[in-house]
Parts: structure tokens; sequence; C-alpha cells
């Protein structure tokens, strides 16, 4: 579920972007004038002489963000029951620094704004945007593992629930006691269903639109009824009874194919699987790549001309919005984190190092969605509105950068990924331990007279990084040859083991170096689905002999331990340990060190 969110919303962050530049070009074009009209273009229903409208700009942030919420709802309520925040000791942590990521940016909004005409927007620098997040991270690439993935979408769902309850709670207009009444029998009413465990969809939706009429009329924000709602959605783990009818309904319309079996298969395969997933999986891709897209063509338009942008160099709403994503998401969130770990609360998942959490708090500033949904909410004034929004604009670039810097940073000062129980000032042995033999994995001669041995992970971005300089040498250098040795580091990489796996299968086929490059190639693909569809293009078996391949990777880990590595990559050259710069230059004068001095004729 966790990668296909990913892939979900880290892809929506195209859509997103373009149509927040279509919206900055809208509202900054000659036509500027019919922007703001068009969205004021008023919708409605009506039934006899009973009528309902609203602007367009309305039915988006309050109807098409119900939909938004419902599917975070969804989201919240899998990860508690079966993913992520089942583990208390995970969620402690992440929780805690969200919570840091919206006091610390709210503090620092109001040092700047208390009092003035602006205070009431310090609820716009609290709130993470998780698609634009996602999609800076893809752009980052290896240097960020899954792990921080996970802890950061554990963050922003924690985010999203405490934003929801800011606006439900300091930016609600006066209460409706009969609206309200009302949404609570309705709610009530829908809590029943489920209870009764009646599943039928219409009546669901009539109830919901309901909810949604009554809230709305009742001055709370009615996107709380989309959180409300995902939460009550059932989720459950597939059941053996469920999966072991299903498997049966699908044989026997195997064996016996018609109508009526096709039918009874169907069913059984989709009641095999929850209503919440099921509902995820048709929603969230209308949620990412059309609904949030259609919200920022709607609210991100705002006019840049030299006065407005005059008005935000010198407006605390505008440096308010921009400090509290800048500054405050990055201290509260590492605040948050580090304190949670430093009472020992709970743990991170992936044995997460500082430079990876610096990153992901950074780039946590990037406030987007929900940040324009509170500048709706909490300003009238149209000069202030514009001046909040280009401090999201400032500020959510500026986090960007400082976090894509930061993950560049953190990983070009060193050049080795080690477990946690990697001791960084043990002294290690300075010879190869187990010398090169026929089971070895040889790269050029076999007669070559300098030995490269590496001991190496596939999912490891520092041996991503070395693995085309490596290739660089031997091509340069034919009396140069490259064992490889397998290192998986499981605790950190949790896929580089099957990686290994598949290069083995792969070595039985007389392939290995071909998979070898194709792993290097694909870091980001390593997940059983993407090995399997590598395997395929080099007509390989994965899976096939898996305990004799392990085994034949223990030897290696094994071999390495006894030689001291303790991180990847880890070289030695002619079996003795490299300890220089792991750059091309570097190397290859390490290389040259290593022939013989040509001897006066």
């Amino acid at each position: 579920m966790l990668r296909t969110f990913f892939r979900t919303e880290a892809g929506s962050t195209s859509a997103l972007l373009v149509a927040t530049v279509l919206a900055l070009i809208w509202a900054n074009s000659p036509w500027a004038d019919t922007y703001e009209a068009f969205w004021h273009t008023p919708m409605g229903l009506s039934f006899g002489t009973a009528e309902f409208s609203l602007d367009l700009r309305h039915w988006v942030n309050d109807g098409l963000m119900t939909l938004f919420f419902f599917v975070i709802g969804l989201e919240i309520s899998y990860e508690v029951r079966l993913g992520q925040l089942r583990d208390r000791r995970l969620i402690a942590v992440p929780a805690l620094a969200a919570l840091g990521g919206m006091l610390v940016p709210a503090g620092i909004y109001l040092l700047l704004n208390a009092g003035g005409p602006g205070a009431a927007g310090w609820g716009v620098p609290i709130a993470t945007d998780t698609a634009f997040v996602l999609g800076v991270l893809a752009v980052v690439g290896a240097r960020c593992p899954d792990p921080l993935r996970a802890f950061l979408l554990t963050l922003a769902i924690v985010d999203d629930v405490l934003a929801i309850l800011i606006i439900a709670l300091f930016y609600t207009s006066e209460l409706s006691v009969p609206a309200l009444l009302t949404a609570a029998l309705l709610l009530a009413a829908i809590v029943t269903l489920r209870r009764l465990r009646i599943w039928r969809a219409p009546a669901y939706i009539v109830l919901g639109f309901g909810l949604w009429l009554a809230t709305l009329e009742s001055g709370i924000h009615p996107t709380l009824v989309g959180i409300a709602l995902g939460v009550l959605v059932f989720v459950y783990a597939p059941s053996d009874q469920k999966l072991l009818l299903a498997g049966e309904a699908v044989h026997e319309f195997t064996n016996e194919p018609s109508a009526r079996a096709a039918r009874e298969a169907t069913l059984r395969v989709r009641h095999a699987v929850s209503v919440n997933e099921r509902l995820q999986l048709r929603l969230h891709p209308w949620s990412s790549y059309v609904i949030v897209p259609v919200f920022a063509l709607a609210n991100a338009g705002v006019r840049l001309d030299g006065e407005t942008l005059r008005a935000a160099l010198t407006s605390p709403v505008s440096w308010g919005v921009v400090a509290g994503l800048l500054l405050g998401k990055f201290a509260g969130i590492a605040l948050g984190t580090w304190l949670p770990l430093r009472l020992k609360w709970g743990i991170l998942p992936g044995n997460l190092v500082w430079g990876q959490l610096f990153g992901g708090a950074a780039v946590s500033g990037i406030g987007f969605t929900v940040a324009l949904f509170i500048v709706d909410l909490a300003f009238d004034d149209p000069v202030i509105r514009a001046e909040a929004k280009i401090g999201i604009l400032a500020g959510s670039l500026l986090a960007a950068a400082m976090g894509w810097v930061i993950f560049r940073m953190a990983w070009d000062r060193g050049g080795v990924c080690a477990p946690p129980e990697a001791e960084p000032d043990e002294e290690l042995p300075e010879l190869l331990s187990v010398p090169v033999g026929p089971r070895d994995h040889i790269r050029g001669r076999a007669d070559a007279p300098i030995t490269i041995v590496q001991y190496g992970d596939f999912e490891c971005p520092y041996c991503g990084r070395l693995h085309p300089v490596l290739t660089r040498l031997l091509r340069d250098n034919p009396d140069v040859r490259l064992v490889f040795r397998h290192f998986p580091l499981r605790t950190i990489h949790p896929r580089a083991a099957s990686a290994a796996i598949v290069a083995e299968a792969a070595g039985d086929r007389g392939r290995f170096w071909e998979m070898h490059d194709v792993l290097y190639d694909n870091q980001r693909s390593l997940s059983d689905a993407d090995l399997e569809r590598h395997a395929a293009r080099l007509g390989v078996e994965p899976w096939e002999d898996v305990p004799r391949h392990a085994s034949r990777i223990a030897l290696d880990e094994a071999s390495g331990r006894e030689s001291g590595v303790r991180g990847t990559p880890t070289l030695f050259l002619n079996g003795v340990r490299y300890q220089g710069p792991l750059d091309e230059d570097a190397i290859g004068r390490a290389i040259a060190e290593l022939r013989p001095s040509p001897q006066p004729s």
C-alpha cells in the first residue's frame, strides 16, 4: 500500500505543478480579470422553490476537497489498522515530529504578526504538502531510502489530521445548532448502518451527501466530514477463508467458464479485499491527478506585478509564512524527532541517520494544498490573501532547495553505507581474508595482474555512484579485473538481499554481470515485482534455487566480516584494503602505484 501511495503521489506532482503554473499565468495574463470572474461563477441545485448554490471556487474548496480528505481518512484508517501506524514505537517519533513541525512554524508566524491584521493566518505555514514532498524525494532518488519516505508519510498523515482539527476548531464560522444536530443524526445513521453491516452504496452516498450539506450549513468546514467518513470505512486483512473461497471460485471459472462462474469469481475476489483498499485504489488517482490540481488552479492564481511583489517584500504576513515554512518546519521537525529518540519513546524505521532526517525535515517545509486552503479561510482581504500566497510559493521553493542541498551534502560528505552496529573507530584488518577463487564473479581478464575486490550492496547509493567509476576504470585499464562479492546491509536496505539472490540466479545462466549492471542502473526499482521484470528481460528465473543462492551470498558476507568489512562499498586492491576517496582519479592513482616501475634500459 505504501509503495502504491508513493508512486501515485510522486507521479501527481507534475499535474499539480502544471496546474499551479497555469493559475499563475492566467492570473498574470492580459485576461487576468477573467480568473476571479470565472471562479466566482455561481452554480447550484434547485428543487421546486428550494435552491442551493455556491460559486465554482467554493464547490472546489468545500466539495471536491471533501473527497480529497475522504481519501486521507481512508489512508489513516488503513495505516492505523494494517500499515505503518500499527507499531506505536514507529508512530511516536513522526507523530511528535509532526506536532513540532506545526507548533514552531505557528509560533514564528505569530512572532511577526501577533496583534496585526494577519494574525489569523498562523495556521498557513503549519501543513506539509505530501504530493510535492514526495515529488522532490523522487528527484532526490537513491539518496532518500524508502524508510525515510515511510517516516515522512507517517508524519504527513499526522500532519493532515492535526491540520483538519485546527481548521475545525479555529477556522469555523458561527455555528448553526439545528444544522449541527442534523449532521450529528446523519453521522449516527451512517455509524448504525456500519455496525449492522449493511453495505448498500446508494444509502451511504445519500446519507454522506446529506451530512456534507448539513455540516456546510452548520458553519463547520465540511472537509471534516471527509476525514470522518474515510476513517469509518471498514479495513481488514484478507482472511484465509475468504482467500480460499476466492481461489475456489476462480478455479471453478477456469475449469468451466460461464457468466455465472465469472460473476461468482468476481464477487469472491472483490470481497477478499477490504472496501477501504478498493476505494483507495479507485479514488486515490482521482484525488491526486484531478482534485488537487483543480484546487491549485482555483486557488494558486495570484498577481505577481511589481506593486504586489513590493508589498509582499515588506509584509509580515509573507515573511511569517516564509519563515514558518523554511525555518519553523525544519526546526520543529528536527526537535520533534530528537526529543522522543532522546527519551526513548520510539524508534525510527530502517535505522535512518540524521543527514536523511534533516533533508526530510527541510522538504517538509513545502506547504501548498492545505496552506492555500487555510488562506481562503483565514483572510477576507484580497491583498492579505495575495501576500500569504506569495509567501507560500516563496517558502515552498526555498524549502525544496534547502532539502535538495542537505541531501546532496549529507551524501557527498561520506561514501559508505554502514549498519548501526558499525564502529567508526574500530581497527579493521588490512588484508583480504579469503583470496579470489573460482567461485568468485570476475569481470575482466582472468590473468590480470591487478585485482579489485568490491564488497557491494545493490541498494546502496554509494555503490550505485561507484558503479560507473569502476566501469570506466576497467575500460581504460585492461590489466585490471573486478571481483564483486555480496554484502547486503539488510537493516538499512531491505531489498538488497533479494536483489543479490536474483543476481546469483542470473549467474547460473552466465549473465551475472548483465544483471549486476541492470540492478545498479535501476536502484529505485528493486521490489519483488521489479526484480521479476528485470529477470524476465534477461531470460532468468529469479527465485529458482533460492536456498543455494542465499548460502552463496552468506559465504561472501562471512568473508567480508573476516576481512573487516563494515559498510559498502569496501574495496581491496590486490588483497589490501583501499582507504582513499571513491572517485575515478583517486582509485586510478592507487591502481597505478600497483604497477611495477619500468626498468631502465
